[in-house]
């Protein structure tokens, strides 16, 4: 099989290896694709502590495929069988997860790009999150997953939801998704969500942007006893945080990061259902894909975000 060995910052490798047989309780997955993670970046970058060559495949987890083989004592999957699954290697034409971290796909999503650890991502953020029915909620960070939390917070029925981006959110699209008001953070985004709120400010604040500066914004749009739900990933070193405001406002700051396995099957299965049922639309997110040879392009674009740009996604093989 071909796979991608990232050999040093900014530099994969395709090399061909033996295919991997499946031990106990593991399902080999012939990957169709895997999404490129804004975690991806750190070893991408170079962040201290790693060494190189990573594993081939490394770090690829937002695998799609068809289940190849089975191991012993696998019971409820089957070879043929579309599945998505969390798995650590998945820049390859074939890899290796655990059973129970596979969750087999409908036949009407059978042929869709479905990245299921980022969705289980976003629904288990909204879970943290307590959004409820009248909420005024802001959003920092209108990416691939902050624009999948807009997808999931319609559900909630907030009273007002404002988006808040480097670039301007499309309005078209910002109105499909319930947002009610566009800024950047060159706005006045304190006085906007002030005027929005009778200056009580927002109920729920998600930073989704794995960035100092929202971190810091969040913490000044956040009202007296709101919730501030960081569901960025912060990778690249520590953060300061107003920890005056934290403790006088009397804020609920939740980390909705979650390392469960059995919390990260079950988001993903939730959100398998969400997108058999039409509650969820991954398509017009994915704006980028590359074949497995193209692999370095497909992190430069996530790594430059160009006008446009949401997501890339590697496809393992032509088929």
């Amino acid at each position: 099989m071909r796979s991608a060995t990232l050999i040093e910052p900014h530099q994969f490798r395709i090399d061909t290896l033996d295919t991997p047989e499946p031990g106990t309780g593991e399902v080999r997955i012939r990957v169709r694709g895997c999404g490129v993670c804004g975690s991806d970046m750190g070893p991408w970058k170079g962040i201290p502590g790693l060494s190189y060559p990573l594993q081939p495949g490394a770090p690829g987890h937002e695998v799609f495929g068809v289940v190849e083989a089975i191991g012993p004592g696998v019971d409820g999957l089957a070879p043929g069988q579309p599945v998505t699954a969390l798995t650590y290697r998945a820049y390859s034409e074939y890899d290796l997860a655990k059973a129970d971290s596979v969750i087999p796909l409908p036949e009407s999503l059978a042929d869709r790009a479905v990245l299921g650890e980022p969705v289980a991502c976003a629904v288990n953020v909204m879970r943290r999150s307590g959004v409820q029915e009248g909420d005024t909620v802001v959003l920092l960070g209108t990416g691939f997953l902050g624009t999948l939390l807009l997808q999931l917070l319609r559900r909630h029925k907030p009273g007002r939801v404002i988006a808040v981006s480097r670039r301007r959110m499309d309005e078209d699209l910002a109105g499909r998704l319930g947002v009610d008001e566009v800024l950047t953070y060159e706005d006045d985004v304190c006085g906007r969500v002030g005027a929005a709120t009778g200056g009580r400010m927002a109920d729920v604040v998600i930073e989704a942007t794995g960035k100092q500066g929202p971190l810091d914004l969040a913490t000044n749009l956040t009202r007296v006893r709101g919730r501030l739900i960081v569901a960025g990933y912060h990778q690249d070193g520590p953060r300061t945080v107003n920890m005056q405001i934290w403790n006088w406002h009397g804020i609920d700051v939740i980390n909705a990061h979650e390392r469960d396995p059995a919390v990260y099957r079950s988001g993903m299965e939730e959100g398998v259902r969400l997108l058999a049922a039409g509650e969820l639309d991954l398509e017009p997110l994915i704006t980028h894909t590359f074949p497995l040879a193209d692999i370095d392009q497909a992190f430069r674009m996530t790594e430059e975000r160009p006008d446009g740009f949401l997501k890339s996604v590697v496809l393992a093989a032509e088929r």
